[in-house]
């Protein structure tokens, strides 16, 4: 009796639960409707096999429980029983899996018109790329991989060299244009997450994963790292502004071009009194470095806590 009332207590205190909780998906922010139509399809049925499993598994305990002069009747089958379970089993997985499917196949298959961005993790920061005026991405290798190469862009590759880099971790996008996610590891498993446009992928090394989206409201989203990939994962954090096509365009013609960013550094800026023109040449190389390496997911420059230690007041020092 003391399980069956136990069984009836979990039953009722999840669907409370649920009801009152207050933890909800995050507002929608895309074409993905369907994503939460989905999951809420899962949520209902499995939440109907839990309950209605938990309440027979009480009844029987009731029902069949110990009495003296009583004594259960061995049954080893009940072909009527199994065919009812296998029947509702199968009507059951068939509706988890089929609206899954559907919209799956949909996630992957693009329209013709999507703007095209790739996505690079790396240990543990997010990069971005965009074709350039030729529309094309340039074909990339892991041998190409370099402090200033962090995307392996190949450098014959002459549909690379106007392709357009992104040299922080935020990257913008016009309201209401698909775009066509394409995904790449540097190093580990990473998954590209970002909550309201309910997508995500996980980006495999040696391979490249792809998913489309539209975002539908404007604003300013974080994208985070939804695979456990090292010690820095919790920082591996970026931004995606969504706004207008006319700011977006404005933006967009900012950006530097892999060919620019393969030329000849610019002399360093003129260093402060009391410095060298070398010192301030090595401030930017090891800017350079610490961004190449993702050190900044780990160590900060102005004092504040995170994984590692600070760097700030390290200077000159052994």
């Amino acid at each position: 009796m003391t399980m069956a009332v136990a069984l009836l207590l979990i039953v009722l205190g999840s669907v409370l639960f649920h009801v009152f909780n207050p933890w909800w998906t995050t507002p929608l922010a895309s074409n993905w409707q369907p994503m939460d139509d989905t999951l809420t399809i899962t949520l209902v049925i499995t939440g109907i096999f839990f309950v209605v499993i938990n309440v027979f598994v009480a009844y029987m305990l009731v029902r069949f429980r110990h009495r003296e002069g009583h004594r259960a009747a061995h049954e080893p089958e009940n072909r009527k029983l199994e065919r009812w379970l296998i029947g509702g089993t199968t009507v059951g997985i068939m509706a988890l899996l089929a609206p899954g499917l559907v919209v799956y196949a949909n996630y992957v298959r693009e329209p013709r018109d999507a703007l095209v961005l790739e996505v690079l993790g790396q240990q543990w920061q997010w990069r971005f790329r965009f074709p350039g005026p030729d529309g094309k991405l340039g074909a990339s290798d892991a041998r190409f991989v370099s402090a200033t190469n962090p995307f392996g862009i190949d450098p014959g590759d002459p549909a690379g060299q106007d392709d357009l880099l992104i040299p922080g971790d935020e990257v913008h996008l016009p309201l209401g244009k698909p775009v066509l996610v394409l995904m790449r590891s540097n190093d580990v498993l990473h998954d590209f997450f970002v909550p309201p446009f309910r997508a995500r992928m996980n980006m495999v090394p040696g391979q490249v994963s792809r998913f489309w989206f539209t975002p539908s409201v404007a604003g300013r989203y974080e994208a985070l790292c939804a695979q456990l990939c090292g010690v820095g994962h919790p920082n591996m954090r970026g931004y995606v502004v969504v706004e207008d096509p006319a700011n977006y365009k404005a933006w967009y013609a900012a950006l530097p071009s892999f060919a620019k960013s393969q030329a000849k550094a610019p002399e360093a800026p003129a260093a402060p009194a009391g410095a060298s023109a070398a010192g301030g040449a090595r401030v930017e190389q090891g800017r350079a470095l610490a961004d190449a390496k993702g050190c900044v997911a780990c160590h900060t420059i102005d004092g504040s806590p995170r994984v590692g230690p600070t760097w700030k007041g390290l200077h000159g020092k052994t």
